[in-house]
């Protein structure tokens, strides 16, 4: 058997022709930069998020770009990130001549650690950090309870990072009840990829920022067409990050459908669960099932998107052999990430090496499992059995 780590082939097969029929209008009508469909995506991505400003642009890296920039950073002002991530969160910090500073991460759920973020900020003497990136990793919210209470506290504004989390929520206590606010809405501005591969995905690259700050969400605009208004008149300077209506069309078909996607996604990681414990090798010294931990929080309300498994990740003892013998198999995985930002040769003597233990030990052990919506049970137990085999063989 051979099972992928993503086929987007069914889901094209059941939207075909309707991506096919929305492409054409958007051919037919020769409106190919900006327009109506743009602006009703911005509009229903805004609306599903639960805030009242939505801005696309050219993709999830330039998304997070737009957002720094229209902070107006000066040159070496700090940002407040993880290390593990993917290289976007910390090329667009560099990119706009802020240097980042790191937190570890929490071992569960591979996100930022607040305590760590607090420290840091304690030690900030100079008040340098001028804003906080927290990444909600593999569809799962960073604990933004405590973070946004940190912000607050020391008076700096949060960009999320939620290019793996459209639609993941998270539980918010304020006032003595509880309220679930969606990936993206919590802090000034919230970042989205829209890269074939997440869960909600484009036919090439794409991505927007949303906000509750009218204001700010205007610079955005401004800045993603150079910063032009009227035309060829530029107070500021912005960029090109516009997003394709060819994109937009399609994204507004998909987001009708994921929902769907998302649940799919929870039956797959539940099954997983069920499959791994009947093999009898999770949660143990050999491997590590994905923690869901604000799941017990929404179990009087299952429609809440707790997770939604962009990625289902695994920690696995001899995880590099694990992969070499899943690959002689035909199973598919993928290393999210096998080297943590502060590690990478681009910044060596740029950026402090902190001891990150937690997020240098995820490096070495984690292991993406494929989980997209479409994967059979078949597929799933071919998986488990697959590495159950594997660690038999000790």
């Amino acid at each position: 058997m051979k099972v992928p780590l993503l086929d987007l082939k069914p889901q094209l097969a059941e939207l075909r022709d309707e991506i096919l029929e929305k492409i054409t209008s958007v051919i037919d009508s020769t409106r190919y930069i900006q327009g109506p469909e743009v602006a009703a995506l911005e509009e229903e991505i805004s609306h599903y998020c639960g805030v009242s400003e939505g801005v696309g642009v050219s993709s999830g890296t330039d998304a997070l770009l737009v957002a720094l920039m229209a902070l107006d950073l000066d040159p070496g002002d700090l940002i407040l990130t993880t290390p593990y991530s993917f290289f976007a969160t910390m090329g667009i910090i560099l990119r706009v001549g802020a240097k980042p500073v790191f937190a570890d991460i929490d071992p569960v759920t591979f996100n930022m650690d607040p305590e760590q973020a607090e420290i840091i900020l304690e030690n900030d003497r100079e008040r340098k950090i001028k804003a906080i990136i927290p990444v909600h990793l593999y569809g799962q919210c960073a604990d933004m309870e405590k973070i946004i209470s940190i912000a607050q506290r020391y008076n700096i504004p949060i960009i999320e990072d939620a290019a793996q989390a459209i639609g993941a929520e998270v539980p918010i206590t304020a006032n003595g009840s509880q309220r679930w606010q969606r990936a993206g809405s919590l802090g000034l501005a919230g970042c989205f990829s829209f890269f074939p591969s997440k869960n909600l995905g484009a036919i090439g690259d794409g991505g927007m920022v949303i906000s509750q700050n009218s204001s700010f969400a205007d610079k955005m605009k401004l800045m993603r067409n150079h910063g032009a208004y009227p035309k060829y008149y530029h107070a500021i300077v912005g960029g090109n990050f516009r997003l394709d209506p060819i994109q937009a069309v399609v994204l507004r078909l998909k987001l009708r459908h994921l929902e769907k996607w998302h649940q799919a996604r929870r039956r797959n990681a539940e099954r997983y669960e069920m499959l791994f414990a009947e093999a009898d090798i999770a949660q143990n010294s050999t491997i590590q099932l994905p923690q869901a931990v604000y799941k017990k929080r929404a179990d009087s309300d299952h429609s809440r998107n707790y997770h939604i498994y962009n990625q289902y990740i695994i920690r696995a003892k001899r995880r590099d052999e694990l992969r070499a013998w899943l690959g002689s198999k035909n199973v598919s995985t993928e290393i999210y990430y096998p080297l943590c930002l502060h590690q990478q040769e681009c910044v060596k003597g740029v950026v402090e090496v902190p001891t990150l233990s937690h997020a240098e030990k995820a490096a070495t052990e984690t292991l993406a499992l494929p989980i997209y919506p479409e994967l059979t049970l078949d597929m799933q137990e071919y998986v488990v059995k697959s590495i159950a085999d594997f660690y038999k063989q000790e």
